[in-house]
């Protein structure tokens, strides 16, 4: 008997009833080229729920890259790295980054999630040690479930955990691998990276870094999260970096030594079976690195944006985490409330996404609210207005 596609209502109605469904909205266009407006079911909103720290994503200069190497290389790459897509741009791409976070090689992934995946499962197999933190992403938890090692979580931003851990089980793994973000997506916290540094090297394991939400925003010259507690490249042998972040393009790649690249591409399944990014892609995003490493002004500027908005939230008790990133937080408790304050900033010009679980651990629904170098200031104060109306129209409630 074939399943009925009435089986999957009910699953659908617990979740509408949770204030858990999800629903995409489409992006009509866009407002001033260079701002944060997008048109929305016919609204014009400012955008406060992106990742496009540095405001690159509509730059001048990486529409043109793109559309210099699509009239050479056209729109797709036809095939996967290993076969016959891997072309001139992604060549050029990868040697840039390398040199852009002090490595040996860098590797372009499709996609952050296909990167993770593709780092860990290559390193990592059937009784082998994996450490994750408690608020990974998602994409690290099923690398980490699909690569069949022993995993073991720690507590958030616990570096002493982790050690505990290695030191307990590290005598039965051939292989011990340590992964965190650097910047948590959800919280905009900075993980202890030295900590678990020093730990690893005490315990012969690997340290993986997802500098993701770091990497163009963090340190002196936007190099993320490393650069930003001025350690050398070598305390993490495995870098994770996105192009759709601060960089406004898209992809990834994974950045190391030679050799443990190479094995990468030789193992890695969600590289070897998926077809290569556009090589106008890679054009755009070479362009993105050197407006990044040209114009530092952007990095400087969301940074400022970031302490304007947290200087005044604290003014207006608004409940943030502390974060010092452009990810700024504002923690409601139920699914209901967050989803209840989207609303209430959507009427009054704002997009800014309601994050309840499984994304946020249970009781932490959120509002995620993100900085960008294209926002004004008169947009940010205008939002935490609105915050403060929307938090004390909650607290009446």
């Amino acid at each position: 008997m074939k399943p009925h596609p009435r089986a999957v209502e009910p699953l659908l109605a617990e979740l509408e009833r949770q204030h858990l469904s999800r629903r995409r909205r489409t992006v009509e266009d866009f407002g001033d080229f260079q701002g944060a407006e997008v048109v929305v079911d016919g609204r014009r909103l400012v955008n406060f729920c992106g990742n496009d720290y540095l405001g690159l994503a509509r730059h001048p200069e990486l529409i043109a890259a793109f559309r210099r190497a699509a009239a050479t290389y056209g729109v797709g790459s036809g095939a996967s790295h290993l076969v016959s897509g891997h072309g001139r741009e992604h060549e050029r791409l990868e040697e840039d980054l390398a040199r852009f976070v002090g490595r040996e090689r860098a590797l372009l992934v499709s996609t952050g999630y296909m990167a993770n995946l593709a780092a860990v499962t290559a390193l990592v197999g059937r009784g082998d040690l994996l450490l994750l933190d408690r608020l990974s992403h998602a994409s690290l938890i099923d690398a980490a479930l699909l690569s069949r090692g022993r995993l073991r979580r720690y507590p958030h931003a616990d570096a002493a955990a982790a050690e505990r851990w290695l030191t307990a089980e590290s005598a039965h793994a051939r292989v011990r691998l340590v992964a965190t973000d650097g910047v948590f997506s959800m919280d905009g916290d900075i993980a202890p990276v030295a900590e678990l540094a020093s730990a690893a090297a005490r315990h012969g394991a690997w340290l993986l870094v997802d500098d993701a939400h770091a990497l163009g925003v963090l340190g002196a010259s936007g190099r993320g999260t490393l650069e930003h507690l001025g350690l050398a490249a070598g305390a993490v042998p495995l870098l994770v970096g996105t192009f759709g972040k601060a960089f406004g393009t898209f992809g990834a790649f994974i950045a190391g030594a030679r050799e443990v690249i190479e094995l990468i591409v030789q193992r890695a399944r969600s590289y070897i079976y998926t077809t290569a990014a556009p090589q106008a892609l890679a054009a755009a995003t070479r362009a993105a690195l050197a407006v990044t490493e040209r114009e530092p002004w952007r990095r400087e500027r969301v940074l400022a944006l970031t302490e304007r908005f947290r200087r005044a939230a604290h003014e207006l008790r608004l409940p943030l985490v502390d974060s010092p990133t452009p990810i700024q937080p504002v923690v409601l408790g139920s699914a209901q409330a967050a989803l209840e304050a989207s609303r209430r900033l959507l009427e009054r010009g704002f997009w800014v996404a309601a994050i309840r679980p499984p994304t946020v651990p249970r009781h932490t629904s959120r509002l995620r609210i993100t900085l960008s170098a294209a926002h004004t200031d008169a947009e940010v104060d205008a939002l935490l207005e609105a915050l403060s109306h929307c938090v004390a129209a909650r607290e009446r409630a």
